[in-house]
């Protein structure tokens, strides 16, 4: 227990260098955790970025800092956070370029990846590299669903508002249905000579336009919403209640702490609802405590309060009773098999979830000057844990017995 005490308060104070067993073991659940791998491809300024910020919330800023090369053309994103990721984008930039080769991008991206997004300008037809690449990605794994995203379609129609209502829809049951009569004729021509082009390589086809608040368009994110439902349908079924669970929650908060606070919430709660259903007992007892601190540390930094171990204890004790009563009859649940591994990844995550939001609530709270009371905190937690255990029992039906 000393040698765990020691590694939670290296992970809160930052300390660069965490116990590797440790941090092997978390990089393992990482790769277990129902994360949505989106695969980019496109050329530069074909809307990739609009893409991951629509879905993300994140600012360009943060994006553009966020990913990360991974191989000579490529790069990864990792939303919100490397620790705890909710979705991951993985970016190939090097397709636009001559004498590109996807070999590489293939061996490394194709076990993990979950969907293919190919982004394409309306207007730009020169998309003979990107056809070429995404040739050898498809023969790569044919199960895979590839989208055909055409985007920027303001571009086609200058000075024009969008079709309105979204005509689109069709596309979604059969990526190759007539497109209205009624649509300008320059619109439809482009969107009708892309599908040519990239025919027989993908799955989905939705036209999109995402603009900024200023460019004076009505809906900003127009055809963002039949998007979303297009990758909910393409997902694997374990995947998609990520994406679902993320848009719910971002859709309801108002505050800007919370909307950046709430991915990563979500994003440790579902790590801890993975090391809680593993079914050796005591072993969670060791990694929660580690996830639940760099939680703590994360939306310490989104609040701008620093996060002290003296800080984290009294937050830790005014919490605290009712997560080692669960902790411990989570552990002794888990000697009965199947049933065991369920409950604690409902207590696991339900726990993570419930300290998250009491953190928000406490952060905030000194944001304005005053520090709530051990009470009232531990109200919040009470209060978020029940609603997140119910949440959680409900997004995973087979494990709530």
């Amino acid at each position: 227990m000393s040698r765990l005490w020691d590694a939670v308060k290296r992970t809160v104070t930052g300390d660069p260098s965490p116990p590797p067993d440790l941090e092997a073991t978390l990089a393992d659940l990482r790769t277990k955790t129902p994360t949505p791998v989106f695969w980019l491809l496109g050329k530069t300024q074909s809307g990739k970025t609009s893409l991951v910020r629509f879905l993300t919330g994140a600012e360009d800023a943060a994006i553009g800092s966020g990913f990360r090369p991974c191989t000579r053309t490529s790069r990864l994103y990792r939303f919100p956070t490397p620790d705890a990721p909710l979705l991951t984008f993985l970016d190939t930039r090097g397709v636009d370029e001559p004498g590109y080769d996807p070999a590489e991008d293939i061996a490394a991206f194709d076990p993990t990846a979950h969907v293919v997004i190919v982004t394409v300008k309306a207007t730009d037809f020169a998309q003979g590299n990107v056809r070429a690449a995404l040739e050898r990605i498809r023969a790569a794994s044919r199960s895979r669903p590839v989208i055909l995203a055409v985007t920027c379609l303001h571009e086609t129609i200058p000075r024009q508002p969008h079709p309105d209502p979204y005509p689109f829809g069709a596309l979604a049951a059969d990526p190759h249905a007539q497109l209205p009569e009624t649509l300008p004729q320059p619109l439809r021509d482009c969107i009708d000579e892309h599908r040519r082009a990239f025919h027989g390589l993908f799955d989905f086809c939705v036209p999109f336009d995402l603009t900024k608040s200023d460019d004076g368009f009505s809906e900003p994110n127009y055809g963002g919403e039949q998007l979303k439902q297009t990758l909910l349908t393409a997902l694997p079924a374990a995947y998609r209640q990520t994406l679902l669970r993320l848009k719910e929650a971002t859709d309801a908060l108002k505050g800007a702490h919370l909307r950046h606070a709430m991915p990563l919430i979500l994003g440790y709660t579902s790590m801890a609802g993975t090391a809680g259903a593993l079914p050796i007992p005591f072993v969670d007892m060791v990694l929660l405590p580690g996830i639940q601190a760099r939680m703590a540390n994360h939306l310490a930094q989104v609040y701008g309060q620093p996060m002290t171990a003296e800080r984290m204890r009294e937050l830790a004790a005014a919490v605290g009773v009712g997560m080692v009563a669960r902790t411990l009859a989570r552990q002794a649940v888990k000697f009965i098999p199947f049933i065991g591994s369920a409950v604690g990844a409902t207590v696991a995550a339900a726990s993570t979830y419930a300290l998250g939001r009491a953190l928000c609530f406490y952060f905030e709270a000194v944001c304005e000057g005053h520090v709530p009371s051990p009470d009232t905190l531990r109200k919040v937690y009470h209060e978020q844990y029940t609603a997140a255990e119910a949440q959680w029992k409900a997004d995973h039906p087979k494990g709530a017995k």
